[in-house]
């Protein structure tokens, strides 16, 4: 019996829509997923130069670094799929300053599959992780100007709390504001 390589993935298992934990083999599509995400989300908030800057093989060395060795164990990389097409992925972290409170603190969909419940799929993944792991609520951070995002978590039951930070982006600063639900 052989086994197929299915989208360079040597486990061959697949299924029509999945959320799994994210595999080594995943991380240079995880950071190709993160340029183009950013670049047609963010279009309207960072400058075209920071956006022409981003380099998927950055991203991808540090999420693959995250899932080869996660800082502890409520560290986590999920990979959403659509059958053997890695379409996305979340990571997960303990916030710094609360343990009740678990951050979602990347969640990225390829913009081509945008729409097809692939984000929806990753933040249940992720609320269910936390709420296994102890956590009471869940926070993750918005850039300024990101519409589609607040949209996207107003719908799946989170608000914002007016705490608000500096991102740091090739030079550029963009402010965050933190959204939170309970679990």
């Amino acid at each position: 019996m052989t086994s197929q390589n299915h989208a360079g993935h040597s486990h061959g298992l697949t299924a029509d829509v999945s959320v799994r934990p994210s595999l080594a083999e995943d991380a240079d599509t995880l950071g190709a997923i993160q340029v183009a995400a950013w670049r047609a989300a963010h279009a309207e908030v960072l400058p075209a130069r920071v956006l022409d800057g981003l380099e998927p093989e950055v991203f991808a060395a540090a999420w693959g670094a995250a899932i080869k060795a996660p800082p502890t164990a409520k560290h986590r990389m999920l990979t959403a799929c659509a059958g053997p097409e890695v379409v996305g992925f979340a990571a997960l972290a303990p916030a710094p300053e609360s343990t009740d409170t678990g951050e979602v603190v990347a969640l990225y969909v390829d913009p081509a599959h945008l729409r097809e419940g692939h984000g929806s799929r990753l933040l249940a993944a992720c609320t269910d992780i936390l709420g296994s792991t102890g956590a009471s609520h869940v926070r993750t951070w918005v850039l300024h100007g990101d519409a589609s995002r607040e949209d996207f978590l107003s719908t799946a039951g989170f608000e914002p709390i007016g705490v608000r930070r500096v991102l740091e982006v090739a030079g550029t600063q963009v402010p965050e504001a933190a959204w939170t639900a309970t679990l």
